[in-house]
């Protein structure tokens, strides 16, 4: 397998986690403080505990993404070791975090660092199996997965027809990718395929042959981005 990845991007953007974290730490401790000390000046305290609370999700939003180890491009490296050069995974260049290009088609890959139970049910996804604690201070809710799938889809599709203009191109699946080990996943009935990362190679190996770049737009592409 072919690797492409924007290896400044992801050192910028983990430096941009840790200093978010950090900043926001102090912040939220500079409020307790003025709390205790400056009871009158309530407004100064919430100003703080405010701002704190947002720079630090702002760096769990950034670390979960750029410096948690294994980070997502990291994960899906490993999940897809051993498939041969017919395909290439491209991280960070595409329009969407993570795209993969094989026999099977355009694949925009979606992982998830949620930890716990995940299911699908009732046309809704649930997460359960983690603590309040670990959620509020580690964790990013889930969200919806699909949605975000449909918009990394378009992303992908967006960048390729700057690249190609003009040019037909093939339908763009997606694949929703649970990284964490402790990760429980049931998605049966999900309008998105989804699964452990363990499942992963052996999913996209059993594909069917599809509509894909063809080799000179696959240079094309490979060109634009500095591949």
């Amino acid at each position: 397998m072919k690797l492409v990845t924007n290896a400044p991007l992801i050192k910028r953007n983990a430096r941009i986690g840790v200093v978010a974290h950090l900043s926001g730490l102090a912040v939220l401790i500079a409020g307790m403080v003025v709390t205790f000390l400056m009871p009158a000046r309530s407004d100064l305290s919430l100003l703080a505990l405010m701002t704190g609370f947002v720079l630090a999700n702002v760096g769990i939003f950034f670390t979960n993404r750029w410096g948690r180890r294994p980070r997502p491009d990291e994960a899906l490296d490993a999940a897809l070791k051993g498939l041969d050069d017919q395909y290439l995974l491209v991280h960070y260049r595409l329009g969407t975090a993570h795209a993969l290009i094989g026999p099977s088609g355009l694949v925009a890959l979606v992982p998830k660092f949620q930890s716990g139970q995940i299911r699908y049910e009732g046309n809704k996804w649930r997460h359960a199996g983690v603590t309040w604690m670990r959620r509020f201070f580690a964790q990013e809710s889930l969200g919806n997965p699909s949605l975000e799938a449909e918009a990394e889809a378009a992303g992908l599709s967006g960048k390729l027809r700057k690249i190609l203009p003009g040019e037909e191109l093939p339908p763009i699946k997606s694949v929703i990718v649970f990284t964490a080990a402790e990760a429980k996943v049931e998605a049966e009935g999900s309008p998105t395929p989804a699964m452990h990362a363990e499942k992963l190679k052996e999913f996209v190996r059993r594909m069917p042959r599809a509509a894909t770049l063809r080799a000179e737009q696959v240079a094309k592409v490979l060109d634009a981005i500095g591949g």
